[in-house]
């Protein structure tokens, strides 16, 4: 029969198929597989107004075929098949789509099926890997069968075949092996299995395969035992997604175990969270929760994402798209066959529909953490070691578009309590005259607990929450107040009632010694000033308006180089011993006092956690004043 030209800019569009559209050659059987079911569906669809097809959804399958000899991979299936006219229309124009026809012809009654194919393009990406492609097809209703053939672009045959039932059988013959490419690779039954089980596990009929097996012979003796190997055919995938049943029949088990080999994950998973959604998009989800911190998880090497399917075929490994960044920690998987797909399947269209379920995802999420939360406190303090530093970074990422979102959830060390507590435990025990929710930055509790600032409301009973991470402070200004309640931090301003009045009258009182000490430390200090707030210590360091200590000490770590710095101000404690030592050398022994000055804010240096600007300096002073 005289070779037919394809009707669609041929060698052109049918060299892109090729070469642009797909980005990995594997792609091409998850893309054969899933015409079969397509066909499969079709035929499945009209077996329930036709008795004469004489088959349920239970008899049809999807076979593989290896032929290492002659380099032929066959798929075969027993769905609807195709005529003459078929073939021509599909497989003779690329870019028409049976199954598109399909859809449009049965209309709303297509939610019933799992109908794949939109493009028609699919069937073309075999060429990435064949170059021949055989189509031996028999159409439900038909009495004779017919073959397509064709070695790309140069065109095609159509002649009247046989076969014994309907269907259709794509015989691919597979490229030699260049330097560059192993086409062999899908002659191998370990790496069809492999693509199977990534693409097209949860294809609804089963797709089975001739595997090689190894078992002992009988009669072997059991001090030499010996081996062979054999064929059986074994269905490679499962077709029913776990996502797809009741959650009520599925034990926790099995989702754990779902879990812990689909994400390689060591560890059972915290939460499982399993959404099933209808309305404007149609989709089913099943969301994980880890049970540990990944490794790499605070590394440039971690991608989040959730797997992305459309009617069970795999579209997108991780699909970042669907998880806001706070929620970055979630695993999972999402179906949905409203979903608009790109013309090659791999890459999802950025449309309304991806938009709706992250939109609901991220409410689910977060309902689901308010639950965990409420109901299991210390389950929750497990998650929040995990990954309560991300919520912060979503607190404070995009200027804070998602504080209202997240704070809720947010943990922190309490003074009083001595464990971590939500910013609405913490206003529920505000006193009535209280004002503001205090908060003190430090490198860890233990130091937090010994500055001199956190003393007075320590002992006054007044709650502190500790901040020991570089985020922490960010999300306090980041959130500014909380239930009209307003942060302020112990380390950077005067906090209690009165406490300017009582400063105010101080520096009054010895105002010679302040300014004294100003014109001894110059530029490194913007004031000195009484303190109302210490109690036992001689001096602290508070910060100016701004900047705080702890994210001078961020940004020095980030750029080593920055001059970022916060203002100093150097607070002395009039009633202590150390002062009023200060005090009596200013007028006895001013050289001595300029050296009380020095030691004094070296001292407030180490307290806050600064660097000294001379540490061999301060200890020649210390041992000098030894004398």
């Amino acid at each position: 029969m005289a070779k037919r030209q394809f009707k669609a800019e041929s060698k052109r569009l049918l060299d892109l198929m090729v070469n642009s559209i797909y980005t990995h050659k594997e792609i091409f059987l998850r893309e054969i597989i899933s015409n079969a079911s397509d066909a499969c569906d079709k035929l499945c669809y009209q077996a329930l107004t036709d008795d004469a097809v004489g088959m349920s959804r239970k008899d049809f399958k999807i076979e593989i075929k290896v032929d290492k000899e002659h380099r032929t991979l066959t798929v075969s299936d027993n769905g609807i098949g195709m005529d003459k006219e078929d073939l021509e229309n599909n497989l003779g124009v690329i870019a028409s789509s049976g199954s598109y026809k399909f859809k449009q012809e049965v209309g709303d009654d297509a939610k019933d099926t799992d109908v794949i194919g939109q493009f028609g393009v699919g069937f073309y990406s075999a060429f990435m890997v064949a170059d021949h492609i055989t189509v031996v097809t028999r159409k439900y209703g038909a009495d004779a069968a017919w073959m397509w053939q064709s070695s790309g672009a140069d065109g095609y045959t159509i002649t009247e075949c046989e076969r014994d039932a309907v269907g259709t059988d794509i015989i691919m013959h597979i490229k030699a092996d260049t330097d560059d490419e192993k086409y062999s690779e899908f002659l191998e039954s370990w790496r069809l299995q492999e693509l199977v089980r990534k693409y097209s596990d949860y294809i609804r009929f089963p797709i089975r395969m001739e595997v090689s097996k190894t078992r002992r012979k009988e009669g072997s003796p059991d001090d030499k035992p010996e081996y062979e190997t054999y064929q059986e055919e074994e269905t490679l995938n499962s077709m029913v997604p776990i996502w797809q049943r009741r959650k009520s029949s599925v034990k926790p088990e099995e989702y754990n175990k779902f879990y812990r080999d689909k994400f390689h994950d060591y560890a059972d998973p915290q939460k499982v969270i399993a959404v099933s959604a209808e309305g404007a998009v149609t989709y089913k989800a099943l969301l994980f929760i880890p049970g540990a911190t990944p490794f790499d998880y605070y590394t440039k090497e971690y991608e989040k994402g959730l797997q992305l399917y459309s009617n069970g075929v795999l579209i997108m490994d991780k699909c970042a798209d669907l998880l806001p960044e706070h929620f970055r920690f979630v695993r999972g998987v999402v179906d949905s066959p409203d979903l608009s797909l790109n013309i090659s399947r791999e890459l999802l269209q950025h449309d309304r529909q991806l938009k709706v379920i992250a939109a609901n995802l991220e409410k689910k999420i977060k309902s689901e953490l308010g639950k965990l939360l409420k109901d299991d406190r210390e389950g929750y303090e497990k998650f929040w070691k995990n990954f309560g530093r991300q919520i912060k970074y979503g607190v404070v990422s995009e200027y804070g578009a998602h504080k209202d979102l997240l704070q809720d959830l947010l943990l922190f060390y309490s003074s009083t309590e001595k464990k971590p507590v939500t910013l609405a435990e913490y206003v529920s025990r505000m006193k009535e005259e209280q004002k503001f929710i205090y908060y003190a930055a430090g490198e860890s509790l233990e130091k937090i607990d010994k500055l001199p600032q956190t003393e007075g409301l320590r002992e006054s009973g007044t709650e502190i929450l500790y901040f020991t991470e570089e985020v922490d402070e960010f999300c306090a200004q980041i959130l500014h107040t909380f239930q009209d309640k307003e942060f302020r931090s112990v380390l950077d301003q005067e906090i209690e009632e009165g406490a300017e009045k009582k400063a105010e009258e101080a520096a009054d009182a010895h105002k010679a010694v302040f300014d004294f000490v100003k014109e001894t430390l110059g530029d490194q200090v913007k004031e000195v000033k009484a303190s109302a707030r210490l109690k036992s210590h001689p001096v602290c360091l508070t910060a100016g308006e701004g900047l705080s200590f702890e994210m001078e000490k961020y940004f020095q770590a980030v750029q080593p180089d920055s001059a970022i710095r916060a203002e100093r101000i150097l607070e002395l404690n009039v009633e202590h011993p150390a002062f009023q030592a200060l005090e009596a050398a200013v007028t006895a022994d001013p050289e001595k006092a300029k050296k009380y000055a020095t030691l004094l804010y070296d001292q407030a240096l180490l307290i806050a956690g600064l660097p000294l600007e001379d540490p061999s300096g301060y200890t020649d002073l210390v041992c000098e004043l030894m004398k």
